[in-house]
């Protein structure tokens, strides 16, 4: 045995000198038999008998005691490499009272123990230094017991402050009055591991949304020693699906197709639900059956059912969750409760676990939302819940389908008077009749008719009262938005002040005065047409806004950040130079380019005198209808004379002047007051235009003393606006001085 046990033996005398060796301590100290006898035994394990029992005097035999020493030492090697051993010292009844050592080299298991204390202390460092996650555990009556730097992060307690504290103090007042702290203690228990997720509490009172998992501890006998909890911060998740719900909510608001609504909300569930296959199966009135409506492809070309599948409520999941009105879970689609001709084609198509939640309606169950994973398992508890917050919205949506639906036709019907009225207007006032035969006009008409089909932006340029009014309304007419709203805004008939509000509206409480939202002209014309007239009159200020609004198809409110889109054709007018503005940096480049897509000159009369005669008698027998007056001859002195005129307030002027006309006419024979006019051999030849109009507006301000607005004011005389005859009286230098 001595020979050929497995450990190093060595035999020494009660002095510790080497009388016997065996192979195996050979092979592990390096020495052959013959160097090591006669040695001691501190040449091999320096601390020899030092922590041996052994007592020895005068030569008495020594004393062992009972059952030997043992102790951990180091050995050394014949090379002078030193390891970790194991001896093992034992008195044995020999001639010269030996002592027999057993030596075990220890280097592995010393390693092995490193190893685990290391793992064991980078456990320990993991656990504690977690910040993101809290990690804890509890006894088995629910007291604190350990606590990391992750809990303190997400709870707010330190260590000292919760440890020997009951877990209740994490949850709600609600939830502890329920008991739910003491039901998830005992489910655990019972279970070995409960997942969970809620609102809990910090120390400082606020909430957050935790998912916790807690796992029963026990001993090899089984007995419950305690709980480990794990608790994640999800109040970020809970927003992310709340913001989600919301969106599907404004999803189910702005769609009234079915079809498109449920495709664009499997779209946006799969944003956090990813799935394979989603489908709406709805009640039929009155029958036994669903209809399955798919809402997703499946798997590639694999098309496993259509549009008019029906699907019988005894026997399918989806109609034991119609039913019973409960969400149902099928980890595993071969479910034997349900047979597979109704599963079969979704595991032919590679789904192996399914999700179904009700449709409740206002006074029945509507029908089911179903969705479908390749994974078996593939649900948790939460997916089940998120999808069942979904078919809740889904529900609302189709039971106010049909009231959507008669609104939508109201809506038509209200459409339709409305054209019918506004057509009526314009039939009674004359906006789509311009008037006139001369090639100039013709040419302008032809340049309408271009560019009306399309949504390109127009710019009209001409004087004022030429009729750009009236072309932009023959290009909303005669453009695919006819159906829709032509809104007008002059630019400089609005204070400067209230521009943006009037143009882009304004959101309550935005400015002093603002008592309730405002919605602008934009927002009007949305799918329609919008006149800017005066447009060069808008401030420096505004125009990049209107700029963006024209470019990128969307802008703000007053006092709102949220962005509205706005599909808008927009058609501009001025009777202003805007290219010398530009140069003068009264009015921004890019808005003019913006603008000048496709400009249309607009002549003055003067240019197409040959309209004169025929503009002549549409405006008399206008008023005279309007009047009840029947007017059948104009002298043809007074129509020479209207033709000779320069009218510098071109049509509107004539318009005017002939209402004048017509008021003062008593019998049939039309009487103009030619006093008010001057021929064209009497109106100055050797002056501009421009001194012409001068004289023409200074003359009017005198006859009625230097009023401008009002019945009998110089702007209704010369047939303008009052806005527009103070920008003219600016442009041409005239004060009230002058007169």
């Amino acid at each position: 045995m001595f020979s050929f046990v497995p450990d190093a033996m060595i035999m020494t005398d009660r002095q510790g000198v080497i009388v016997r060796v065996n192979p195996s301590a050979e092979r592990l100290l390096g020495y052959a038999r013959e160097e090591l006898v006669g040695q001691r035994m501190e040449m091999l394990v320096p601390q020899y008998l030092s922590g041996a029992s052994f007592e020895a005097s005068g030569g008495s035999k020594p004393i062992p005691i009972s059952g030997g020493a043992r102790q951990e030492v180091s050995a050394r090697r014949k090379d002078g490499t030193e390891f970790p051993a194991d001896i093992m010292l034992s008195p044995i009844d020999e001639p010269g009272e030996a002592v027999l050592c057993a030596i075990r080299d220890i280097t592995e298991r010393k390693r092995d123990e490193q190893a685990l204390r290391e793992r064991e202390e980078y456990s320990r460092l993991l656990v504690q230094g977690v910040k993101d996650c809290g990690i804890f555990m509890l006894d088995p009556e629910g007291r604190v017991s350990t606590w990391n730097v992750g809990a303190e992060s997400i709870k707010g307690y330190r260590a000292e402050e919760i440890l020997g504290q009951h877990f209740r103090c994490f949850y709600t007042v609600e939830d502890i009055r329920r008991g739910k702290p003491e039901e998830h203690l005992r489910l655990a228990a019972a279970e070995g591991e409960l997942e969970d997720e809620g609102w809990r509490v910090r120390k400082d009172g606020t909430r957050f949304w935790a998912n916790v998992m807690m796992t029963a501890l026990r001993d090899e006998a089984g007995r419950l020693r305690g709980f480990a909890r794990v608790t994640r911060d999800f109040t970020a998740r809970k927003r992310a699906e709340e913001a989600l719900l919301l969106e599907m909510t404004n999803v189910l608001v702005s769609n009234l197709d079915i079809r498109q609504l449920l495709a664009a909300i499997s779209s946006t569930l799969g944003q956090v639900m990813p799935h394979e296959y989603s489908s709406l199966a709805l009640h039929e009135a009155g029958s036994e059956v669903l209809r399955l409506i798919p809402l997703d492809p499946v798997c590639g070309d694999v098309d496993f059912v259509d549009s008019s599948t029906l699907l019988p409520i005894e026997g399918s999941p989806e109609g034991w969750v119609f039913t019973c009105g409960e969400p149902l879970v099928l980890h595993d689609l071969a479910d034997r409760r349900f047979p597979r001709n109704v599963t079969g084609p979704m595991l032919k198509a590679g789904m192996k676990s399914a999700c179904f939640v009700p449709l409740p309606g206002r006074e029945r169950t509507m029908g089911t939302l179903n969705v479908a994973r390749s994974a078996e398992g593939a649900f948790s508890a939460r997916d089940m819940n998120l999808l069942g917050q979904v078919g809740n919205q889904v529900a609302i949506a189709l039971d106010n389908a049909l009231a959507f639906r008669r609104i939508g036709e109201l809506k038509d019907k209200l459409a339709h008077e409305k054209l019918y009225l506004q057509a009526k207007l314009q039939t009674e006032y004359g906006f789509d009749e311009i008037v006139g035969e001369s090639p100039t006009l013709r040419r302008i008409l032809k340049q309408v008719e271009t560019v009306a089909p399309t949504d390109a932006t127009a710019l009209l340029l001409g004087e004022t009262g030429t009729g750009k009014e009236l072309l932009a309304r023959a290009i909303h007419n005669l453009s695919p938005r006819h159906d829709h709203m032509f809104v007008k805004f002059n630019c400089a008939a609005i204070p400067t002040g209230l521009l943006e509000s009037e143009l882009f509206g304004h959101e309550k409480g935005a400015f002093t005065g603002a008592s309730a939202q405002r919605l602008g002209r934009l927002d009007l014309a949305h799918q329609g047409t919008l006149f800017l007239d005066e447009v060069g009159d808008i401030p420096l200020e505004l125009q990049p806004k209107l700029l963006r609004a024209l470019q990128e198809k969307e802008f703000e409110r007053l006092g709102s950040s949220r962005t509205i889109p706005v599909d808008v054709r927009l058609i501009a007018a001025t009777n202003r130079v805007l290219s010398k503005m530009v140069h003068a940096g009264e009015f921004r480049s890019d808005l003019y380019y913006r603008l000048k897509v496709f400009p249309i000159v607009v002549p003055p009369l003067r240019e197409r005198r040959e309209d004169i005669p025929l503009l002549v008698r549409y405006f008399v027998q206008k008023h005279a209808l309007r009047m009840n007056k029947r007017i059948e001859t104009i002298p043809p002195e007074v129509m020479e004379a209207l033709a000779n005129w320069e009218w510098p307030g071109n049509v509107r002027e004539l318009g005017n002047f002939l209402e004048r006309a017509v008021i003062l006419t008593r019998g049939s024979i039309l009487h103009v007051p030619l006093s008010e006019l001057k021929t064209a051999d009497e109106a100055p030849s050797r002056g501009t235009l421009e001194s012409v109009e001068r004289d023409h507006i200074l003359q009017a301000l005198r006859e009625t003393r230097g009023v401008i607005g009002g019945p009998r004011g110089a702007a209704s005389r010369l047939g303008l606006n009052r806005s527009t005859l103070n920008s003219k009286m600016r442009k041409l230098n005239i004060s009230r001085k002058q007169l």
